[in-house]
């Protein structure tokens, strides 16, 4: 089983896009609505495996305050407005597909911010360290963004989104602090990261692919009756994502280091998807799986993305060898 799921885990690109035409399949056939009871399941499934890895005590660590300080710059005080505006401009009359652009800009950084950047040889303990800050700050800003810029459109009850995020979020993070404080006494650091941790990302894996999957035949009867909407998604999302990589990319190589740059990158556009997928689908009600639909759109670009710059990365900012000599 655990080689399946590290199979599936690593083979995203494929794994999402099939979960997600299974699901279209089912939806069409069959009526949905009594998959909305696997809703929270799936979505602890999918956030708790993740938090048991999460090294928090790497925030106290210094050395990369720069780096740190432009990561969040761009993370909370321009890409989501880029979201925000492209949401107005492709979606005038479907707030809910704006939402969900607004969403999937709104929780930076995942496991995969640190998975990309390792593969790029870039700097991992700055990496963790704006996974551990962009998770913790986006959580807690996501309502109160969604509030001040779409809140005039979509009804948006506050007090149910942190709600939302205190039980998809807080709560999986205590307890998988909680579980790896006792893996650690039980097997050691060293049998822990070799042996035990590799294990959980095909976890939440599986509860990313049962989203989909619910969140796809939900919107099965929507998308056979405009199936051109899924075009209509993809574009701005797709203009996100390149607006991003360009930003990301100019900031890094003009302001920093060669490891710290490619950090940044991650750490800007590696967005946590999953979490912003189950506060689409949780806090939502049916509305949500429009915001939904357009999440789990932006999975087939991001990890897609994510594998094309890592053999980028070399040409953008040299090689390893040669930063160092530079330095």
């Amino acid at each position: 089983m655990w080689n399946l799921l590290g199979k599936l885990n690593k083979n995203l690109i494929i794994a999402i896009p099939t979960l997600m035409v299974l699901g279209f399949l089912f939806g069409w056939e069959f009526p949905a609505q009594g998959l909305k009871v696997m809703i929270l399941p799936f979505t602890f499934l999918m956030v708790y495996p993740m938090m048991v890895t999460l090294k928090i005590r790497k925030v106290l660590e210094g050395g990369d305050a720069k780096a740190q300080l432009l990561t969040q710059f761009i993370n909370f005080a321009i890409i989501p407005f880029v979201a925000f505006a492209a949401g107005k401009v492709f979606f005038v009359d479907r707030p809910y597909l704006a939402l969900g652009l607004l969403l999937a800009a709104l929780v930076p950084t995942s496991g995969m911010t640190i998975s990309w950047t390792g593969f790029a040889k870039g700097n991992l303990p700055a990496a963790v360290k704006m996974t551990v800050v962009g998770l913790v700050l986006g959580s807690l800003a996501t309502p109160f963004y969604v509030e001040a810029l779409l809140g005039a459109i979509v009804k948006v009850e506050l007090l149910s989104i942190f709600k939302q995020i205190l039980l998809i979020v807080f709560l999986p993070m205590v307890a998988g602090a909680l579980t790896q404080t006792y893996l650690l006494k039980r097997y050691g650091q060293q049998k822990f990261q070799q042996q035990v941790a590799s294990r959980f990302p095909g976890l939440s894996t599986l509860g990313v692919l049962g989203i989909v999957f619910i969140a796809m035949a939900m919107k099965a009867k929507s998308i056979a009756a405009q199936p051109d909407q899924l075009l209509m998604i993809f574009i701005p999302l797709l203009s996100l994502y390149i607006f991003n990589y360009l930003l990301s990319t100019m900031v890094g190589k003009i302001f920093l280091p060669r490891g710290d740059a490619i950090a940044l990158v991650y750490g800007t556009v590696m967005r946590n998807l999953s979490i912003a997928l189950a506060v689409a689908i949780n806090a939502f009600g049916a509305a949500g799986s429009d915001a939904a639909l357009v999440i789990a759109l932006a999975y087939i670009i991001q990890v897609q993305s994510a594998a094309w710059y890592v053999k980028l990365t070399d040409r953008v900012f040299g090689t390893p060898q040669t930063a160092t000599q530079t330095a």
